[in-house]
This record gives C-alpha cells, sequence and structure tokens, in this order.
C-alpha cells in the first residue's frame, strides 16, 4: 500500500459526496502538501505531513476566505472549485480543499507582467474583511527554531544565526505601514496560464510590508541568480502600477525572507535534492556574511 492512497482516497470520497466524479488521479506536486488533479475541472490540496507544525484546517480555512475574496473582485488569482462549498474539509484525518484545474504554459512570465499582478492582488487585499496575524511568518519561523533544534535539524550556531537574523528584522519591519499580503510570493506560487499570470497559495497571508512579497519574489533573482535585470524590472512595474517600495524595508524583508525559507527547508523538503542543498548552504552562507 503506497502512503498516498489513504490521502488520495481523502479527497476522491470528499469530492464524491459532493457529486463530483473522479477520472483520473494525476499527481501535481508531492511534499508536504499533496496536489492531485482529479478531473478535468478538478484540483486537491491534500496536507499529508501529519507531523508538521500547521495541522487542523485552519491554515486553509484563512486561504479559502482570502482566494474567495481575490477572486470575487477580480484579482489574478486560481479560483476555489465552484460546484463545491469551499471547505476546507477534513477526512480520514487530512485537511483538504478543492481548486479549478488551470492549463499552465511553459513561457516565463514577463517581470513587468508580475510586478502588475502583485500590486494588484495588495489592491484588493487591502480591503479584506477578516483578522490576520501580524509579520505572521515570521513570528511562526522564530517559534519554529525550537523544533529544529529539538530535532537536531540544523547545528545550535546556524540557528543562532537564523534568530539573530529574524529578531533584527522583525523589529525593523513591524512599525511600518502593514496591509494583508500574499506571505509567501515566490515564482513557484506564480502561474503562467492560459488565463494569465495567477497566484495561488494563500495560507500564509498575513499582515505586513508590502516589501516582504517584493522580496520573496525577487529573492531569487537578486541573491542566488545575480539577474538584476529581473529583480529591478519587476520592482519597476510595482512602481509603474502604484506602489510604494522603502528600500530599508525591502532590504530587511530580503534578509528575514533568506532565514525564512532556510529555517523551513528541512520541513518542506525532508530528503532533498543536491541542488535543493546547495540553495539552501548559498543562503546560509549569504546571511551570515550580510552585515
Amino acid at each position: 500500500m503506497s502512503e498516498l492512497d489513504l490521502p488520495i482516497r481523502a479527497a476522491i470520497e470528499v469530492a464524491s459526496d459532493h457529486g463530483l466524479a473522479s477520472d483520473r488521479c494525476d499527481v501535481l506536486q508531492h511534499g508536504s502538501t499533496l496536489v492531485l488533479r482529479l478531473s478535468e475541472t478538478l484540483v486537491a490540496r491534500i496536507v499529508i505531513d501529519r507531523d508538521g507544525p500547521r495541522q487542523g484546517t485552519g491554515w486553509f480555512e484563512r486561504e479559502n476566505a482570502v482566494a474567495l475574496h481575490l477572486a470575487r473582485n477580480g484579482a489574478p488569482v486560481i479560483p476555489l472549485h465552484p460546484d463545491l462549498p469551499p471547505g476546507p474539509y477534513e477526512h480520514l484525518g487530512y485537511p483538504i480543499n478543492f481548486w479549478r484545474f488551470v492549463t499552465v504554459l511553459q513561457d516565463e512570465p514577463h517581470p513587468g507582467l508580475i510586478g502588475g499582478t502583485l500590486h494588484r492582488c495588495h489592491e484588493v487585499l487591502r480591503s479584506f474583511p477578516d483578522p490576520l496575524p501580524e509579520l505572521g511568518i515570521l513570528t511562526e519561523t522564530i517559534d519554529l527554531l525550537e523544533t529544529l533544534e529539538r530535532r537536531s535539524l540544523f547545528p545550535h550556531s546556524i540557528l543562532e544565526l537564523f534568530h539573530e537574523r529574524l529578531t533584527s528584522s522583525l523589529a525593523a519591519l513591524k512599525d511600518l505601514p502593514l496591509q494583508p499580503l500574499h506571505g509567501d510570493a515566490h515564482g513557484g506560487n506564480l502561474l503562467n496560464t492560459t488565463d494569465g499570470l495567477l497566484w495561488t497559495d494563500w495560507e500564509d497571508t498575513f499582515l505586513g510590508p508590502v516589501e516582504w512579497d517584493l522580496a520573496s519574489i525577487i529573492w531569487n533573482a537578486r541573491i542566488l541568480d545575480e539577474d538584476h535585470q529581473t529583480a529591478d524590472a519587476i520592482l519597476e512595474a510595482y512602481r509603474k502600477a502604484g506602489g510604494l517600495i522603502d528600500s530599508s524595508a525591502l532590504r530587511h524583508s530580503l534578509i528575514a525572507r533568506a532565514a525564512v525559507m532556510s529555517a523551513w527547508y528541512p520541513i518542506l523538503y525532508p530528503d532533498p535534492s543536491t541542488e535543493r542543498k546547495i540553495k539552501l548552504q548559498r543562503r546560509i552562507d549569504w546571511l551570515a556574511k550580510i552585515s
């Protein structure tokens, strides 16, 4: 019996209970969250990490509320599936939510479109009515450091480095203007589709400065790839759309983003590839050398 059999069964049974038949089971993503295409239009996301820090349906409840608000107000996002209640659901011990399938193109998105779509999401998010955690992923990551130390997932010196970078950036960012953000606005959560550029994965939404999302989307280009042309084009497009960017807030967000990504690596990738190991080490090295 495969480790995926039970979560797949859970998603198929919930969909069936709401009158949606599953005629396929294509694995689109397999990590702490399993993403399945179950029909021509239906995609299921299932949390399969039963020992991870995010248990229960609370994260999906927030994600669903944000995604519904964005879609109803015309933001460029992948919508929840329209043919069943938004949920989220919990079945056989697995939290699940359901989305409409979109056709992804192979072409890389233009940097100017990236900046513009992110600004549009920020505009719509300002009217999101529900309470959100303040600087959520930063404070959550500081709390995560205890788990990482208990499991011996990093040397103590590296955990101290993460803690210092997170707390100093948190102190700098907390007094800036805060608004609802995507929270995890990296390139993997922006899909170039036949319906245009669409953002997805809203479970990390929190209150923070817009520079956090901008740092998240330019981090790899700016730091790992040294592709300053792409990073600058994204920022310039955001400004042209009407956004304001504070350079100091952006720098602190870049630092905090590196610490957050690094700390979560062993949770998200318990068996990382050689390429992922190299990227993690480069992030840690960058954090260690910045002043």
